[in-house]
Parts: structure tokens; sequence; C-alpha cells
């Protein structure tokens, strides 16, 4: 199989939050297969064992423990970048928390900290990697979701900070092009363990929701990031790629 190469330039490195599971593990194995060296980045010490099969796989990676709404963790993170492996030219900021319930029962501490880890993360990790990102030609991908298209019940808080994610990524790419080309993804249905906790019946209807009528892979959506992160979408940028299936078309019909 043949792997879009990274954006290739000596002593760089890419960075990947959420990274011990899903499309973050799966981000990080992709981008380890070119051949970046790969800072995985998650809460979760899970993160560490991703890490061993990239590197057991060929690639070069170092696992990072840290809360990516913590800001003086992200100034840690540059440091052990620079030390280990140079400059930051690729960021896929993918963490993200979500707490399923109606505004009435939802808490202020669940609203600020869905806001914190799924949209506040992206601006400390772009304010933090910002001058290595534009001194390198560097490309980052905000990983959104296609509940900033379509409402579902009982997702305030998570739906509001992944439509900002792309007016984010839009103004970014504004704001620092073309010395930095950002991009947003939005997945659909991606298979993954929080669907376990779905009762079967929801499971069956949002795959039958979906015109490809199965659930994506992690790997799938890992590979559109990968696209966006290398040369070859030089010319991509500020823009929003769907990786759903076509479910969000089967919600938007008339």
């Amino acid at each position: 199989m043949n792997l879009p190469g990274p954006s290739t330039e000596a002593g760089c490195c890419a960075v990947v939050t959420g990274a011990a599971s899903g499309i973050g593990a799966a981000t990080a194995r992709r981008l380890g297969a070119t051949g970046m060296p790969v800072l995985l980045c998650d809460i979760s010490p899970a993160g560490e064992e991703v890490a061993a099969a990239v590197v057991e796989a060929g690639g070069t990676a170092r696992f990072v423990r840290m809360d990516v709404s913590d800001e003086s963790a992200w100034g840690e993170l540059r440091r052990v970048a620079h030390r280990e492996f140079g400059p930051v030219r690729q960021l896929v900021s993918n963490a993200y928390v979500v707490d399923v319930r109606p505004v009435h029962d939802l808490g202020a501490a669940s609203w600020n900290r869905q806001l914190e880890v799924n949209l506040t993360a992206s601006y400390l990790a772009f304010r933090t990697l910002h001058e290595d990102l534009r001194a390198t030609s560097g490309a980052v991908v905000l990983v959104s979701s296609v509940h900033a298209l379509v409402g579902l019940p009982g997702h305030p808080a998570y739906a509001a900070t992944k439509a900002a994610l792309v007016g984010l990524g839009r103004q970014l790419a504004v704001d620092y092009g073309p010395d930095v080309r950002v991009n947003t993804v939005l997945p659909g249905p991606i298979m993954s363990p929080a669907w376990d906790r779905v009762a079967e019946e929801d499971r069956r209807l949002s795959v039958e929701a979906t015109i490809a009528k199965r659930f994506g892979d992690p790997a799938e959506v890992a590979a559109a990031i990968a696209f966006l992160l290398s040369d070859e979408a030089s010319y991509i940028t500020a823009t929003t790629l769907v990786v759903d299936g076509g479910w969000s078309a089967t919600k938007n019909s008339s």
C-alpha cells in the first residue's frame, strides 16, 4: 500500500493528541509508517502501548502523558519535541470528552470541561507551536465531528465545541497562511469502544443511516488526516473534509 509521505524536512516531528485509542492511535500509527517521528499525547497511560506499537512497526515515537487543557503542559511538550526530534511540523488536535445529556441536566463543570478539552486545547496547542509550524511550513488538522453539521439529542456542549473547531480551523488558516495550512476533518460513525455503551438498536440505526451501510474504521479517518498533512495536499487549506460514509447526506436530505 502506498502511503502519502510526510511533509519531509529533516529534524521535524508530528504531534497527535488523544493518541491512546481510536482515531488518534490510528493516526499516530499512520504517520509513524510514513517515517515522521511522532509525539503521542493523551491523559490515558494507554498511549504508551500505542507508541510502542509504532516503534515495533519501524517508526519513531514517544508518548507524553498530559492534560491537553493544561497550558503549562504544552510548553513542556514543545521542549520534549525539540530535545528529542526537532520542531513540530504536523499537529493533529484530536483529544475530546463528551457528556451525553440535555442542557437542563448538564452541569457547568461538565460544560466547561468539554470546552477546555474539545476546543481550548486546540487554541493552546497552536499558540504554543505556531513558531515551529511557521518555520517549517507546517500543517494542522483539527478533528471535529459530523455533530458540527447535524443536531443529535443530548450533545449540546460536544456539538458546540465541534462546530467551533470548524470556525477555528478556517480562521487559523487565514491568519497563518501561507506559512501554515490548517484543515478540519469531520468523522461520522466510526467504530470505537464507546459504541459498546450504546444500545444495539441505536448502533443498527446509525449504520443504516450511512450510505456505506457500515461503521467507519479509525484507520480510514487516519488516512484522510495523513493526506491533509502531506505535501500531496499542498494546495488544500481552510477547508473541511467529512469522513462519514455518507451519514450526514442522509440526515440533510429533505
